[in-house]
């Protein structure tokens, strides 16, 4: 890749670069209370008109988290780019929200069919799975807006309707947008909520709703019968693994270990249960800046650096100890430095296997 058609944010040789002082500023005593990274980002944030192909570059490189909420949201198109239409927009869509917890959720069992009985019996046994670990999801309060979000997703989409995984794509936003009122800090410990109010966590509600639409508008035939886009992303995860690391997959076959034994779960819940939540933030800060393949395209790259990061251990292992290794892979103690090698060892793969320019800029 020419270096002069590159980003600040990538190097040279295409790899993200995560650049988080002005070189060029070598003044002192100057404003040292944000880097230049988040001056960068608060100034196309806050612009009257975001521009979208700045927000994505910076955004591919992780965004502050004051701003992540903001960003996210518009990232999904669930907010414009045009600051003057996005309070009409808010309050429009959370009226529409508003109306469908009346139609499907606030309304007498009898009246609901088998079938949505069914659903809604199946999100009120998998909320209480949902994060288990994470105090901000064993608050009842943020359980209950869950579980309505879920429901009536199931109800407004019954192509799909409500499948395993979908309750964990929701975690990520509801922790964002709830953080987002607070300047950014962590809520995770679920302690803010002594202090949250009934009306910040209906609005929370709404945007995740809306927002959780928005993603699996995407991937949607990950959620239908069968599950065929799961499948898929598993049949490429593998044909991919086999070009970059042959002996790896030799070694899981060799071990009668198959790819959808192991990373079905990679697919169909977005890698939610192998990293911490904070960790799921910087990789999704990618995922939406990549567009509409992030979750998609991009992810099986992640998938495919990912499993070959261990692929020294791997290929050691004996079916007892790679099969307990393959389905609790060691990353309780990664955090955001890990996150961005994963992903710039996924941007090589995907320049050299398919093509990945979301954060890339036009020449200058």
């Amino acid at each position: 890749i020419a270096s002069d058609s590159v980003a600040t944010t990538t190097t040279t040789d295409g790899k993200p670069n995560d650049s988080s002082a002005d070189p060029t500023d070598n003044s002192i005593g100057g404003d040292r209370s944000k880097s230049y990274k988040e001056k960068q980002f608060e100034k196309v944030i806050t612009a009257s008109v975001v521009n979208m192909r700045e927000l994505r570059n910076l955004g591919w490189n992780g965004i502050p988290a004051e701003h992540r909420a903001q960003a996210w949201k518009i990232l999904l198109g669930y907010l414009p780019a045009n600051q003057s239409r996005r309070e009409q927009t808010l309050m429009r869509k959370r009226a529409e929200y508003r109306d469908a917890i009346a139609q499907h959720y606030d309304i007498d069992d009898n009246s609901r069919t088998n079938q949505e009985q069914e659903t809604l019996r199946q999100v009120l046994v998998d909320v209480p799975r949902t994060a288990p670990e994470v105090g901000l999801f064993r608050n009842d309060r943020v359980r209950q807006c869950l579980s309505r979000l879920l429901y009536i997703w199931a109800m407004r989409h019954p192509a799909s309707s409500y499948v395993q995984g979908i309750n964990d794509l929701a975690t990520p936003l509801i922790s964002v947008f709830l953080s987002g009122y607070y300047d950014g800090k962590d809520v995770l410990n679920g302690e803010i909520l002594n202090e949250v109010s009934d009306q910040v966590l209906v609005e929370v509600e709404a945007d995740c709703y809306w927002c959780l639409t928005n993603l699996l508008a995407g991937i949607q035939d990950h959620y239908t019968s069968d599950q065929p886009g799961v499948q898929r992303m598993v049949m490429r995860l593998e044909e991919l693994v086999n070009r970059i690391d042959a002996d790896l997959t030799e070694h899981l076959r060799g071990m009668n270990i198959e790819f959808m034994q192991f990373s079905f779960k990679w697919m169909n819940c977005l890698l939610l249960r192998e990293f911490n939540l904070k960790s799921v933030f910087r990789l999704w800060d990618t995922y939406f800046s990549e567009g509409d393949g992030g979750f998609e395209d991009f992810h099986v790259y992640v998938c495919a650096a990912f499993l070959c990061q261990f692929s020294g251990n791997v290929r050691e292992m004996e079916f007892d100890q790679l099969w307990g290794f393959m389905q609790n892979m060691p990353t309780d103690d990664w955090g955001d430095s890990e996150i961005e090698i994963l992903l710039s060892q996924a941007f090589v793969l995907s320049t050299l296997f398919g093509g990945s320019d979301a954060h890339l800029t036009s020449q200058r």
